[in-house]
């Protein structure tokens, strides 16, 4: 089966666990973690002081629409959780055009601040379907400078439909072990016809064992959820960071509560007014020039199992590729790795330059016909434990979410069309980027945004960060969302891989860090 796209996310070192997000035709995620903050809009950014300690602020609860007070005032009961850190949950509607309805529950976890506060840092970290629980848990230490960490409480929270809040659920274990097996000649009636009578099935269900909340994961209800997250952190002003899809829903926020935003870093930026498709051709060129520089960099190291010059060294990936497609490659566990799989490993070391040694081992492996170093990057990615158990459900949640965000182009004629499209700018990945409408043709619920250029009418300054070597969200979707915006800059990182705040450098530290706590903002197109 091809992946679809790895739509957006953040990586860290794979030591540490690294997620990107992506679909293999409903089938693969490549990890996704991003993280978002922002706060103090024109003001420091504190914390509200009208209410005690753990009680809801009354004027923040006056403020909030009347038939939502219920959920601005609830009482958050902080316990302590995973060692140092504190988790809660927060009740938000299930449809947000029913408030008096059904509830769902999110799962919050923080880490609190010990030095003088001045208010919350929410974070999320992109995808969309991954966990803002696991990156603060896991990352919010080496992620988050000392100085933001000093003046804020961090805040993750999984999103409604991932992980713990109400999650998206389909596939057993062994389940989903099969499906990412399968192989589908996509450019065939009969490989296409088959995709997509599986899809059918996963998507039904999907429905079965989610139930109702499957129809209400989109962005904007997202947003709105995080905004009853402010309130019950007593925070006037939304302070957050985000990377990747975290910045859509951030600029989502943006235009439905300009009044209460603070200081948001939306890093790795998506353009909310690209469509589906456009996105997608977007990627796959930004993944092969990512492609070309690191061959570039391995055929300069030792070890590197490449020879030549920088496009032989493509081509011989692009060989293996065909090879592993019409051979699968054996690996040490017994399974086989295909071309798709052989794409998902390759992809994800990708998204962070430092696991760039990572690849190359496993790529000596690949060419010396052992899969099994890329077979263990592809379920890295797809959050498959070395016991066979899957830690999260970002695959399924970032199907879903996708299903409900864009109109996808699904009909045979426009995604055959769209195939060769994507060849051209990426001979190595085009073909295995197609086909993403074939996620959702049968999806039961229609998209319910459209994209469009995003509206920003707030005094706060938003700053945006790019980065000129990001496979996942290249820098002209920064360029773009800056430009929407209107009150932002944009802040440039010289780099290679996913985002730039937490492993870039000091300029893109301290200017993220000071607009974080001292409210001032870099100065627009600063490049670092």
């Amino acid at each position: 089966m091809k992946p679809a796209r790895p739509r957006s996310a953040r990586s860290r070192s794979l030591a540490v666990g690294m997620r990107a997000s992506g679909a293999l035709a409903m089938a693969l995620t490549l990890a996704s973690c991003s993280l978002f903050g922002g706060g103090g809009g024109t003001g420091s950014g504190a914390a509200s002081s009208g209410a005690a300690a753990g009680q809801p602020d009354p004027s923040i609860v006056a403020a909030a629409p009347a038939e939502l007070r219920d959920y601005y005032s609830q009482q958050l009961d902080w316990k302590p959780c995973e060692g140092s850190f504190q988790c809660a949950t927060v009740k938000v509607p299930l449809d947000y055009s029913k408030p008096d309805g059904d509830r769902i529950e999110l799962a919050a976890i923080k880490l609190a601040t010990h030095g003088n506060k001045k208010g919350t840092l929410l974070v999320n970290p992109g995808g969309p379907g991954g966990s803002g629980y696991d990156f603060v848990r896991d990352a919010a230490n080496t992620n988050i400078s000392e100085k933001v960490r000093s003046a804020y409480d961090i805040v993750g929270f999984d999103p409604r439909g991932v992980k713990r809040s109400a999650p998206v659920t389909c596939l057993t274990d062994k389940e989903r072990d099969e499906f990412r097996a399968k192989t589908y000649a996509l450019d065939t009636d009969a490989g296409l016809d088959a995709a997509l009578a599986d899809n059918k099935a996963i998507a039904a269900k999907c429905v079965e064992k989610t139930g109702p909340v499957l129809a209400h994961i989109d962005t904007v209800s997202a947003a709105k959820d995080l905004d009853i997250l402010r309130g019950v952190v007593n925070d006037a002003k939304l302070n957050y960071l985000g990377y990747s899809y975290g910045t859509l829903l951030g600029s989502t926020y943006a235009s439905l509560f300009p009044d209460n935003v603070g200081r948001l870093v939306l890093d790795g930026a998506m353009d909310p007014s690209r469509s589906n498709e456009e996105l997608t051709r977007d990627q796959a060129a930004a993944f092969d020039k990512a492609l070309h520089a690191y061959v570039a960099k391995c055929l300069q190291s030792s070890g590197c199992p490449l020879t030549g010059s920088t496009e032989d060294g493509v081509q011989q990936i692009t060989n293996a590729i065909a090879a592993a497609e019409a051979n699968p490659l054996p690996a040490r566990d017994g399974r086989k790795v295909s071309g798709s799989t052989f794409v998902s490993g390759l992809i994800i070391p990708l998204y962070n330059n430092d696991n760039w040694p990572i690849l190359t081992r496993a790529l000596a492996q690949a060419l010396a016909g052992d899969g099994t170093g890329m077979l263990q990057l592809a379920d890295f990615g797809a959050d498959r434990e070395p016991n066979g158990t899957y830690s999260s459900n970002s695959s399924f949640a970032f199907n879903a979410i996708n299903c409900l965000d864009y109109p996808m182009v699904s009909d045979t004629a426009a995604m055959r069309a769209e195939d060769q499209k994507l060849r051209q700018v990426s001979p190595t990945f085009g073909y295995y980027f197609a086909y993403g409408g074939s996620n959702c043709k049968d999806w039961p619920y229609k998209n319910v945004r459209t994209p469009a250029p995003v509206e920003y009418k707030g005094s706060a300054p938003i700053v945006v960060v790019g980065t000129t070597g990001d496979p996942a969200t290249p820098l002209q979707w920064a360029s773009a969302l800056r430009k929407q915006l209107g009150n932002a800059s944009l802040l440039t990182w010289k780099g290679e891989g996913h985002t730039a705040y937490g492993r870039s450098n000091s300029c893109i530290g301290n200017a993220v860090d000071n607009y974080l706590v001292d409210g001032k903002a870099p100065a627009d197109n600063t490049v670092c």
